[in-house]
């Protein structure tokens, strides 16, 4: 559900000044101690450790990252060609993908994390036959509980979305996991508490990055009311192939409970958007506050609830489709571009070939 392209530094809109960084094709070095863990952005080989497991923990995955800068160690001279094995700051959460060891060679840095087999969320809402809001707070209780601690410890994720939110494991008991912390940014006890840099992906950014104002922790509460809003309709609270037009609803905070499931979902739900996509970051609820709503608490230990599956599916379905559909569009409007540049090219080469010919004649003439 929603952007692909994760990691994205957006278009800013004509109006709005921003001060974007600069793009890079590798990772660079970790700015606390706990790494840029469990980047997914530039992995070159992945294997899976089966039923292996370190210390008693679960099955494993590791990733083999580079080139990177992420570790800088010393190399022995008798050690260039030996794994280097890196202690690494544990962020240990029932809900949050967690990265056991890190080890670095000449041009690899491997590492070793938790697998998730269970598949992403809205996968798995479309294949199951019912999702209730019970369904739905107790999915958000378990992000609730994981950004509360991320941000209890100084970290912001800020690349929060439906497909780094994961299913541990294929049964129907599964917990949720956070994933993916590749743009995520920890700060020490002491250091100033806000960031400056431009980033994350389109749909889920938050309104004050957009305008380039130092924020908080608090934009990762506004990526969980669109996940929220999305759990909720299968559609996307803010969404425009235009980038500018994006980035406008956005910072007006436009979007509507209008069309199918929307009628069905209560006021309860509605109200918990509301206080999550608010384009004041000072109004908008923590997660502690937000693990706190009514909604949230009523509707955990409710019992019967509306099925919304079946709009949230067919929502969620439509909009996989047009996007596939936009896609195909764009590929064939780049195939023609290149058919024609193709047909060019070679109508040059025979005009070449021609001019070539008369004076291959003229000189032996």
């Amino acid at each position: 559900m929603g952007c692909r392209n994760s990691k994205v530094l957006p278009e800013p809109p004509g109006d709005v000044q921003l001060d974007l960084v600069k793009k890079v094709d590798t990772i660079q070095p970790p700015q606390t101690d706990i790494y840029q863990h469990f980047i997914r952005g530039d992995e070159k080989a992945a294997g899976a450790g089966g039923g292996d497991k370190i210390g008693g923990a679960s099955p494993l995955l590791a990733l083999a990252v580079g080139p990177t800068a992420l570790v800088q160690a010393p190399k022995e001279a008798n050690e260039q060609s030996d794994p280097q094995r890196k202690k690494v700051a544990r962020v240990r959460h029932t809900n949050i993908i967690q990265l056991m060891e890190v080890f670095e060679t000449a041009e690899r840095v491997y590492m070793v994390m938790e697998l998730a087999t269970g598949g992403e969320l809205f996968d798995r809402i479309i294949a199951r036959g019912s999702f209730t809001e019970r369904d739905a707070t107790r999915v958000l209780q378990m992000v609730l509980d994981g950004v509360k601690y991320l941000h209890t410890l100084g970290i912001t994720h800020r690349d929060l979305k439906p497909e780094n939110l994961l299913y541990y494991h294929p049964g129907a008991d599964s917990k949720i996991i956070i994933t993916d912390f590749g743009l995520a940014n920890s700060r020490k006890k002491g250091d100033e508490c806000l960031m400056k840099t431009t980033c994350g992906t389109p749909e889920y950014i938050a309104p004050e990055i957009l305008v380039r104002k130092p924020y908080t922790n608090a934009v990762d509460m506004w990526a969980l009311g669109v996940i929220s809003y999305i759990l909720l309709s299968g559609t996307m609270p803010f969404e425009d192939d235009n980038r500018m037009r994006l980035y406008r609803q956005i910072l007006k905070g436009k979007y509507s409970f209008t069309g199918e499931p929307w009628p069905s979902v209560s006021n309860l739900a509605k109200d918990f958007v509301e206080r999550i996509l608010t384009v004041d970051p000072a109004q908008r609820l923590t997660a502690g506050q937000a693990l706190k709503h009514p909604w949230v608490v009523s509707m955990a230990a409710s019992s019967s609830m509306k099925n919304l599956q079946r709009c949230i599916s067919q929502n969620l379905l439509k909009r996989a489709s047009s996007r596939c559909h936009s896609t195909k569009s764009s590929n064939s409007i780049r195939s023609s571009r290149s058919t024609k540049s193709n047909k060019a090219r070679r109508m040059r080469e025979k005009e070449l070939r021609e001019l070539n010919r008369r004076y291959q004649q003229q000189y032996n003439g």
